[in-house]
């Protein structure tokens, strides 16, 4: 029996959903049961075009995930042309090894800058309403799903029961960014801008501070840690960083670890917060294209050997009787290409 058949079937299907609040904070919260005897495992990945050759799909289903994220780039659709975003979406959709992982998984995920509709875009782009419909229609979303009445698509999805629950929040890096400049080939910081907004930023913190699960699975399209690259990042944004790993401290979420795409290689960074808890971030971002050649990039967060430039998707379990996530990034072939178990700090 696939693993998937732990999951309710009402999650599957996207049938039993909860609001977390009303109003135009609402963001979509779903229930689902994991076997208390049997790790909970999830794979993720981004950067991923329609008409390029897809061959991570048969490792994924090998793996057997509980759960497939999407983190962004999950189309590349650069356009103003919704029905041509649409089209892309329904290539992607009707992909034969991805609608085998339809049906074996749970499938969530979130947007970045190529699935949104425009390059390191942010809250100017004019079709940002449209192609957060498409996007949802894609992940099939029901029509009744609170991420249809928002104004970006973030969502926390919880799963398992009791002592053994592990949520996952979607966060929406680009409806509501404000703008930053590229300079001499880096971007520079806008020291006063949002990333998400103010609605979004007061449904996290609820979701947080609010939260009962042991884990908590924080996602979004660009970095959270690393901070030495010019590209598009947090760090980009240091008051929105700086107010994040705040809330982290103050809210008291159990176990927060950061899943991440956008740059077209894969790496594990580790950061110590100011409390003394140390925070992950596991970024994969190539199913289909990565850099043409490996090159040396700084990170003074990374761990678990160096970056990957080479096709590969991400996979993790929980062992909740081990207390540890067990996390690596495999390629074409389903070998390993970076491993790190990180310990969790569970309630009894």
């Amino acid at each position: 029996m696939k693993r998937i058949s732990q999951l309710a079937l009402s999650t599957l299907f996207g049938a039993a959903l909860l609001a977390c609040q009303s109003g135009p904070k609402e963001a979509e919260t779903q229930e689902a049961d994991a076997s208390p005897s049997q790790p909970l495992r999830m794979a993720f990945g981004s950067c991923n075009k329609h008409d390029l050759p897809q061959p991570l799909w048969e490792p994924i289903l090998a793996d057997n995930p509980d759960v497939w994220i999407w983190m962004g780039d999950n189309v590349y659709g650069d356009t103003h042309d919704m029905e041509l975003l649409e089209q892309k979406y329904q290539a992607q959709f009707a992909h034969p090894a991805y609608s085998q992982l339809r049906e074996q998984a749970q499938v969530i995920g979130i947007w970045d800058d190529h699935d949104y509709g425009i390059n390191d875009g942010g809250k100017y782009y004019s079709q940002k309403e449209a192609s957060q419909a498409l996007m949802l229609d894609f992940l099939e979303e029901p029509a009744d799903s609170p991420r249809r009445k928002q104004a970006g698509a973030y969502a926390s999805y919880t799963y398992g029961e009791g002592q053994q629950r592990a949520k996952v929040i979607l966060l929406d890096a680009r409806y509501h960014r404000d703008t930053i400049y590229r300079v001499d080939g880096a971007y520079l910081p806008n020291e006063t801008g949002t990333i998400l907004g103010e609605a979004q930023w007061e449904w996290l913190e609820q979701e947080l501070r609010n939260s009962d699960a042991q884990v908590h699975l924080i996602a979004s399209g660009v970095q959270f840690i690393a901070e030495e690259h010019g590209w598009e990042k947090w760090a980009n944004f240091p008051q929105e960083l700086a107010r994040l790993e705040q809330l982290l401290i103050t809210s008291g979420a159990a176990n927060p670890v950061f899943l991440s795409g956008d740059r077209h290689i894969a790496e594990i960074s580790r950061k110590t917060l100011a409390n003394g808890q140390a925070i992950y971030d596991i970024t994969s971002s190539g199913l289909t294209h990565t850099w043409s050649s490996w090159r040396p990039e700084a990170n003074k967060h990374r761990i678990a050997g160096d970056h990957v430039a080479a096709l590969h998707y991400g996979l993790l379990e929980i062992d909740w009787e081990a207390a540890e996530m067990h996390t690596w990034i495999k390629g074409e072939g389903g070998e390993v290409l970076l491993e790190q178990k990180i310990p969790l700090q569970l309630a009894n």
